[in-house]
């Protein structure tokens, strides 16, 4: 090797540490983060942050994340989503609620949008089927139709006697089709429960004294709550109520018996979102999301509040409290 062979061989071996460096600095990756109330829920967003730390992404390392929080004003959703459209992100996930995944579809059909615990996304025209999405969207469900029977039983084995629940629900929550599956599947499970139903409609948390109201007039044993996210955003005034009316209640998520409610029983959001980085970590690596099959909860949570239970008389059986999977004192 002549001395001009020997300059270039050692400049080649000067550039490629900088190459790799360069490469190395081009896999940054953008993630855009939607959430419906992200202060009502930040454990979910951590949850989503150490499913990305367990997959090797560090945030501001090797990954960027453009959060957009709508504050619990779905109207600003879609003025959110093509917000992080003009920004190119490389995948959106959307941080829980059918109407969010809807509205995030509407703003692009090109970039890779992972939603997190929707109810039916077939039903809810997200995906074509489970097992191949198509599209641009794919996700996590979280069983919301076939939980309304579930809370529905546990209320009954925790009220003595009980002949008559009330439903709050908020139409159009979960898209025309889930909202038409939910009351039916309640409607289902309360003839072999043995129960009569009240439905009752908020659309606003103005409406909410009314409707506890109109509960209390038609001697309601109990309330189940359905899934939205404007009830979850309000959770902690229809706890109050519940309690004002001295309505034993059981609900979707564990936020409302943090704050004083009864119970709660569905599917574990934060494993849900931790595993929503999973898909992600696919996508960035070149997987297509109408390909990555839609995943149904693996984790469900029974979380009954003690002190509750106490300052409404109910002695609970042991058979349920032995079900829980926290019990908060």
């Amino acid at each position: 090797m002549d001395r001009r062979d020997t300059v270039f061989a050692l400049l080649a071996l000067g550039a490629a540490p900088l190459a790799a460096e360069a490469q190395q600095a081009a896999k940054v990756a953008r993630i855009g983060y939607l959430s419906p109330s992200l202060a009502s829920r930040p454990h979910l967003r951590d949850a989503f942050l150490q499913g990305l730390h367990d997959l090797g992404y560090v945030e501001g390392r090797n990954v960027v994340i453009e959060y957009r929080d709508a504050e619990g004003k779905l109207e600003r959703v879609n003025a959110l989503a093509a917000e992080l459209v003009a920004l190119k992100v490389d995948v959106i996930v959307v941080g829980g609620g059918t109407r969010v995944t809807l509205a995030t579809m509407q703003a692009t059909k090109t970039i890779p949008i992972v939603f997190t615990g929707v109810g039916d996304p077939v039903e809810s025209g997200l995906v074509i089927s489970l097992a191949r999405p198509g599209g641009n969207v794919t996700g996590l469900s979280n069983l919301g139709p076939e939980l309304v029977g579930k809370r529905l039983e546990l209320l009954k084995q925790a009220v003595p006697g009980l002949d008559r629940v009330a439903v709050l629900w908020l139409p159009g929550a979960l898209g025309e089709r889930t909202d038409k599956d939910m009351l039916a599947g309640a409607d289902v499970a309360a003839r072999a429960l043995g129960v009569q139903l009240q439905f009752v409609e908020a659309r606003s948390a103005d409406e909410f004294a009314r409707a506890f109201s109109d509960m209390s007039s038609a001697r309601a044993g109990a309330l189940t709550v359905l899934p939205s996210n404007r009830f979850l955003r309000e959770h902690r005034r229809l706890v109050e109520l519940a309690a004002e009316k001295r309505l034993p209640a059981v609900y979707t998520s564990r936020e409302f018996v943090d704050t004083g409610g009864l119970m709660s029983y569905g599917a574990n959001s934060a494993d849900l979102h931790r595993r929503a980085a999973t898909y992600v970590d696919k996508i960035l690596k070149g997987a297509k999301p109408g390909d990555l099959p839609v995943e149904q909860p693996t984790k469900f949570e029974l979380v009954i509040n003690l002190k509750t239970a106490k300052d409404l008389g109910l002695i609970l059986p042991p058979s349920l409290l032995a079900r829980a999977d926290e019990l908060i004192q």
